[in-house]
């Protein structure tokens, strides 16, 4: 089982849908900012807008989309949240076409898919259950996460050279055409999904709204993991983005240097996500998220070391490359631990929650920084986001593989046929 899984035709089809859109996103990656720049000639300020507005305000506008999600089919919102980045996406290129694209209208687009991206995710995390039995999700996990990293690896460099060659609005449409592909792909799954568990009422509206924090905070270890996130998360992308002025503003390196110290680190990825079946197989899934949960904040404080020249650029590969290696083995393992301790009738909400409060600190955090930054210096501030990041795995709970008892499922949320809700209940992996 350790060696190859059969995962069956569904998973395939979920994969390829992954796959096409993971490597869409990085080969857009940053478009929207460089038709800002390229087409619409924004400043520094409409820039750091555009980024920051999808993040923050997406997050926002996708509050209630935990119980809509949770309660349709996972499929159909798939596809549709697909179709809606196909259409925002698409209106760019069309826009730009007929002399009326604006600066407003990239906002919209950056937030439209922005929300839709934490709608899919939700969705297609809950589906994942309905298509891979328990034991085998830690093997899906993993190639989310190859394939995720591979992009990350191959998606840059390629975008940047079509960019160069056939313009800036070239990645835009490859990244809307890539959702369209993705929503092929899931609509190809022809394995019957379970209903539903339960169904929204208008009484319990208002409470569905928080239900994935509430479940997420009532229970204990998922609760650290929560905080312990949102702490790692912001406090790297924080760090990255101070990185990117130090090196280039305050170092002196080469554009191309830059790239390369960013994109040769990224085998890690390919590294840490094969590595993590092994790891649980041979170590325990409590050692792999503890050990890994806590060498994944120990890398970041190396960045404050960078000097010009090569000995520079050696250090922030090797500081990227262990730091990649760490997340992308802990990444897998701990969205399996996850979903195998969730109840079914709440796996949407609870990743929607997620999503947003990791996406929202991100977004605080990295402004928090900036500021520190501006009167300090960014090599003090990427110090500071070291020093903090090393009092993380703190947070991380004692005692990972204990069972804990879900919260009960209301009445009105209980599956209609019986003997299904004591098969789903949340459990630990073995």
């Amino acid at each position: 089982m350790w060696r190859r899984a059969h995962l069956g035709r569904a998973f395939a089809w979920l994969w390829a849908a992954h796959a096409v859109s993971a490597y869409g996103t990085w080969f857009g990656f940053g478009a929207l900012s460089v038709v800002a720049i390229t087409v619409l000639h924004a400043g520094s300020a409409e820039v750091a807008a555009l980024s920051s507005s999808g993040l923050a305000i997406g997050a926002l506008l996708a509050v209630p989309l935990g119980p809509w999600v949770e309660f349709r089919a996972k499929r159909p919102v798939m596809i549709t949240t697909d179709l809606v980045r196909f259409a925002a996406l698409a209106s760019v290129p069309i826009a730009y076409w007929l002399d009326v694209l604006s600066f407003p209208q990239l906002l919209v687009v950056s937030v439209v898919v922005a929300a839709a991206k934490i709608a899919f995710t939700a969705a297609s995390g809950a589906y994942l259950r309905n298509v891979v039995p328990d034991d085998a999700l830690l093997v899906a996990s993993s190639r989310f996460e190859s394939t995720t990293w591979s992009a990350t690896i191959i998606g840059p460099p390629v975008g940047g050279a079509a960019i160069g060659l056939l313009g800036s609005l070239t990645t835009v449409v490859v990244d809307a055409a890539s959702y369209l592909l993705s929503a092929l792909c899931v609509a190809a799954i022809r394995k019957p999904e379970p209903p539903p568990i339960g169904r929204k009422t208008h009484a319990r509206r208002w409470s569905d709204l928080v239900e994935g924090w509430r479940y997420v905070l009532a229970h204990h270890a998922l609760r650290r993991f929560l905080l312990n996130t949102m702490l790692v998360n912001g406090l790297i992308m924080a760090t990255e983005s101070l990185l990117s002025v130090l090196m280039l503003s305050h170092l002196g390196f080469p554009v191309w240097q830059y790239g390369l110290a960013f994109a040769v680190p990224c085998v890690g990825g390919l590294i840490g996500s094969r590595l993590a079946r092994r790891v649980v197989h041979r170590r325990g899934e409590q050692t792999a998220l503890r050990v890994f949960g806590a060498l994944r904040a120990c890398w970041p404080l190396g960045l404050a070391f960078v000097q010009p020249g090569v000995t520079g650029l050696v250090i922030v590969m090797v500081t990227e490359f262990g730091l990649i290696v760490c997340v992308s083995l802990f990444t897998p393992v701990f969205a399996t631990y996850r979903l195998t301790n969730t109840d079914p009738g709440r796996h949407a909400r609870v990743l929607t929650a997620w999503s947003i409060s990791t996406s929202a600190s991100t977004a605080v955090i990295t402004m928090v920084w900036g500021l520190l930054a501006h009167l300090t210096s960014p090599r003090a501030a990427i110090a500071a986001a070291g020093v903090l990041l090393l009092a993380t795995p703190f947070l991380l709970p004692r005692r990972i593989t204990a069972p804990e008892p879900a919260s009960p499922t209301p009445p009105e949320e209980k599956p209609s046929l019986p003997g299904d809700s004591s098969q789903h209940r949340s459990r630990a992996s073995a």
